[in-house]
């Protein structure tokens, strides 16, 4: 039997790949962190991470264990909600983009509803930036977000997942020297967009516009159209996209953080069965672009 304690440990370090960051998010020290993890590799009798000075990374065991640590925590917390979810009730609003919407997040959203029926669950679908706004403001009580690691926001918020954000186009893409690069992507304010164009600009490389769009949609469209090449979540990318390879002389993009954000004066338990519920999903989400 492995400890469910053990186990969240486990993954909020599957999930960062950081023992530190594993510890913050968790609110516990890191030795603690250490520990759990270890007597999880005792329990199992097989190393679950590789780690040294300047990395952490999960072992295939690891990744084996990641995946039944995730049907075990969500099993938990479906049990959890099922004897004691029915006292829970009020209005909670719920803010994701329109890329997350396209997840099985929706799926998690149905089993929400059906353990907590009083529940009454409002979803809002927008931009990323107009969702931190509305839960600054007050106007949603929590809100999935997508932000580059160490961008301070007003209101705290609970890892899901950390990623890398890659450039991604159709297979067979070629990208002339010479020329800029074409760019497919969101309207303005959109954290993609500032990343490929900043990171270009830093590389000495030109890029033009071809396709501004308004949703992921629009993104996958223009890219298999061939308009351009746009930047995804490397393990989230759809499986008709490639990950550009280093020969194209691209620059390296950075990691992408998907966040939970609680507004602090959200329904306290609605809120917290909500995020509990969406933690316990672990971290493949399904396709979603880092906009």
């Amino acid at each position: 039997m492995y400890e469910p304690e053990q186990l969240r440990t486990f993954l909020a370090v599957a999930q960062t790949l950081s023992f530190t960051r594993a510890a913050e998010s968790l609110g516990i020290r890191q030795p603690t962190v250490s520990q759990h993890v270890r007597r999880l590799e005792e329990a199992v009798g097989r190393p679950l991470f590789l780690r040294d000075t300047r990395s952490v990374t999960l072992t295939s065991d690891g990744e084996a264990m990641a995946g039944f640590a995730r049907e075990i925590m969500a099993a938990q917390q479906r049990a959890v909600g099922y004897f004691t979810g029915s006292h829970l009730a009020g209005r909670l609003r719920f803010g994701v983009t329109d890329d997350l919407a396209l997840t099985p997040l929706p799926r998690i959203l149905r089993d929400f509803r059906q353990l907590y029926p009083r529940i009454d669950l409002e979803l809002a679908v927008l931009q990323n930036d107009s969702l931190i706004r509305r839960i600054e403001s007050g106007h949603l009580d929590v809100a999935f977000v997508k932000r580059s690691p160490g961008t301070p926001t007003p209101t705290r918020g609970q890892l899901v997942r950390r990623d890398h954000l890659v450039w991604v186009g159709t297979d067979g893409t070629r990208l002339d020297p010479e020329q800029p690069v074409p760019l497919v992507v969101y309207q303005a304010p959109s954290l993609s967009r500032a990343v490929s164009v900043q990171a270009l600009e830093k590389a000495g490389r030109r890029s033009r516009i071809t396709c501004t769009v308004r949703g992921v949609n629009g993104v996958l469209a223009a890219v298999r159209a061939g308009l351009g090449i746009a930047v995804m979540a490397r393990t989230l990318t759809p499986a008709d996209l490639i990950e550009l390879p280093p020969s194209l002389g691209l620059p390296k993009l950075p990691h992408l953080d998907l966040v939970l954000l609680t507004n602090k004066a959200a329904p306290a338990e609605p809120a917290k069965a909500l995020t509990s519920a969406i933690l316990a999903s672990g971290a493949p989400l399904g396709p979603v672009t880092g906009r």
